[in-house]
C-alpha cells in the first residue's frame, strides 16, 4: 500500500474511533443522535448531539480538514450555536499528528459530557 492509501486508511480508523466514543455518549433522560458528515474542501466532522426536554440541541463535534497543505483539528461543544467548549484549533503538517490530535479531542470531549448535559437540564428546572 503507497502513502496515500495508509494515510486515507489512517482517516477512515480515526474517523470511526471519534464516531464510536462520541455515538456511546447517552443520558438517561435526553436522546440523542450521532452524526458524521463531509465538508467542502476536504473535511470531515463527527459528533452527537442531544436533543435536551425544551427542545435545544446541545451536540459535541469534532472534525478536522486538509486546508492549504495543513491539517486543522477542531473540536467543541456547543448549544444552539453558543460554545460552551472550545478546543483550541490544532494545525498540523502531517497527517498523522492530525489524526493523533484528532482522537485526543474525541476523548477530551467525551470526558465532561456527563456535566454539560446534567448543567443544561439544571438550567431548564
Amino acid at each position: 500500500m503507497d502513502g496515500e492509501s495508509l494515510a486515507a486508511a489512517g482517516l477512515l480508523a480515526a474517523l470511526s474511533r471519534a464516531a464510536e466514543i462520541l455515538a456511546e455518549l447517552h443520558h438517561p433522560f435526553v436522546r440523542n443522535e450521532p452524526f458524521s458528515y463531509f465538508f467542502p474542501p476536504a473535511g470531515v466532522r463527527t459528533g452527537t448531539a442531544f436533543t435536551l426536554p425544551d427542545g435545544r440541541e446541545l451536540s459535541f463535534t469534532v472534525s478536522i480538514a486538509a486546508v492549504d497543505g495543513a491539517f486543522h483539528v477542531d473540536g467543541a461543544v456547543c448549544v444552539e450555536g453558543d460554545v460552551l467548549l472550545a478546543l483550541p484549533r490544532k494545525t498540523t503538517s502531517s497527517i498523522h499528528d492530525g489524526l493523533a490530535v484528532f482522537d485526543d479531542y474525541a476523548a477530551e470531549l467525551a470526558a465532561p459530557a456527563g456535566r454539560f448535559i446534567d448543567q443544561q437540564l439544571d438550567e431548564i428546572v
